[in-house]
């Protein structure tokens, strides 16, 4: 970690040479950097893009790509689903908690069907396809799908489910290598350079410069062991992701995410964070959390996840995402899948995105018993399980976790048990507080002069949950904000 002498602000009266300057400079080339610029360019600026990494595409490129987009985007309607922004909003509220930023969130849901025309207008393609299968995201190129657990209790029944999980369409792609986050960044990065913004890769920012007023004027910058001054005429935007893989602040906030940061990149080492820290930005929702679970959806829904006492916590219909916060945070990590050898052999003859996510069981049994036996649990606490989900699953019903009646059947026999402690991982959620025109906000409440974020290094629409998209849909969202705002004010 850097120190953190040297990561307070240098006075711009020290500086004595500017290697570059520019109206606008934008730390980080990823989906918030390349919102920031497209918007600051048409603004009128001239713009400067300073990237770590040897090209654009930060976490954004390499991820699934979906955006989380909704309130009757015309792909919505095309598909034949109604939304609305306020059904958005309230199925936020409730799932993206506890301590949203309700204004955000409610200037996001507002602003999503123009954001998602946005998007199209840069080139970004989105295919009129629904995918209605349980997964992390569609095998193929679908262009939306549910990403949240709208369609899943206790969401189901307090808004009218909607997907909203908008993902752009890529041909050939492969889980974690080749995915629809790069077919968001080429048409991204695309516009921003024909708009005339400029980029110097393989420089890493230290610091932020200041002037008298306490004005950030500039960054100071290493490139290849050099220090580089770079000097912003109207604002410094900083994009450069979460705090993931660094295990001092994860070690500081986000305890639970020790030893397993695997859902970002290396690069997430939190530096915009400190650097502004060093300001005296407010930060907010730093415990907060995104928890992948490493289990085939398809699966998932088929049998029921039990924890350490053999109990079930949690509706295995709802999103993947849900469930992994679930086990790492209320459940000390400790899941097991039980699974009956009919919906076993029926759930791996589906489609599935990933191979990964088809291991074979740890445990076969012929009885309940048995299993629970070999698996340690605590005696006759599996077979109580079973039995009353299989009392209310021969009517079709589960009045314990509300799971959805399609996928509620009786655990037969024989069965299978699944070891899926540890199967987590997970990246960081929060930050830099900002305002809605993505400016940082100091301790006392006011804006940091000259000073914007966007992405996953500021405190976004999420708190304690999370729904896939919403990094880089309030990243690109609020990545706009921020281009404009450094450019005009």
């Amino acid at each position: 970690m850097t120190e953190t002498a040297t990561v307070r602000p240098l006075r711009a009266n020290a500086v004595t040479h500017w290697d570059f300057e520019a109206d606008v400079v934008i730390v980080g080339y990823g989906i918030a950097g390349a919102a920031a610029a497209i918007e600051a360019a048409r603004a009128g600026a001239e713009v400067l893009v300073l990237e770590r990494t040897g090209g654009w595409g930060g976490a954004a490129s390499q991820s699934g790509g979906f955006i989380y987009l909704g309130g009757g985007t015309p792909l919505q309607k095309a598909l034949g689903f109604e939304d609305t922004p306020e059904n958005m909003e309230r199925f936020l509220l409730a799932a993206l908690g506890p301590g949203v930023d309700e204004a955000k969130i409610h200037d996001y849901c507002q602003g999503s069907v123009e954001h998602y025309t946005w998007l199209v207008d840069q080139g970004v393609p989105f295919k009129e396809e629904f995918w209605g299968q349980p997964g992390w995201e569609p095998p193929h190129d679908e262009g939306l799908m549910y990403s949240g657990g709208e369609n899943a209790a206790p969401f189901n029944t307090l808004v009218p489910p909607a997907p909203r999980g908008h993902l752009p369409q890529m041909t050939d792609k492969r889980l974690g290598e080749r995915g629809g986050g790069y077919m968001l960044m080429k048409p991204l990065t695309d516009t921003a350079e024909s708009l005339g913004v400029t980029a110097e890769y393989d420089i890493r920012l230290q610091r932020l410069i200041v002037d008298d007023d306490d004005r950030v004027v500039g960054v100071v910058a290493k490139r290849y062991g050099d220090l580089v001054h770079v000097r912003a005429r109207r604002g410094v935007v900083l994009a450069t992701g979460s705090f993931a893989y660094e295990q001092k602040m994860v070690e500081n906030y986000a305890p639970r995410l020790i030893g397993r940061p695997a859902a970002a990149i290396e690069q997430h080492d939190g530096i915009g964070i400190r650097v502004a820290q060093a300001l005296g930005a407010e930060l907010a929702h730093m415990d907060a959390t995104e928890v992948a679970f490493f289990g085939d959806p398809q699966l998932l829904v088929r049998g029921i996840l039990v924890n350490g006492r053999g109990q079930r916590y949690i509706p295995e219909d709802t999103y993947p995402g849900r469930i992994g916060q679930a086990t790492l945070i209320q459940q000390d990590n400790q899941a097991f899948l039980i699974i009956d050898e009919a919906a076993l052999e029926e759930g791996m003859a589906t489609e599935t995105s990933s191979p990964y996510f088809r291991q074979p069981p740890t445990w076969a049994a012929e009885t309940v018993e048995e299993l629970e036996s070999d698996m340690g649990l605590p005696a006759g606490a599996l077979q109580a399980t079973v039995e009353v989900y299989n009392r209310h699953a021969a009517a079709g019903e589960d009045p314990v976790l509300g799971k959805k009646p399609e996928w509620v059947r009786p655990i037969g026999t024989p069965l299978a048990g699944f070891d899926m402690r540890n199967f987590t991982a997970g990246f960081t959620l929060g930050g830099l507080k900002t305002d809605l025109d993505s400016r940082v906000l100091h301790v006392s409440g006011e804006p940091i002069a000259g000073l914007y974020a966007a992405g996953r290094c500021t405190s976004g629409i999420c708190a304690g949950g999370y729904a896939s998209g919403s990094s880089l849909g309030d990243g690109s969202f609020y990545g706009r904000r921020a281009g404009r705002a450094a450019a005009t004010n």
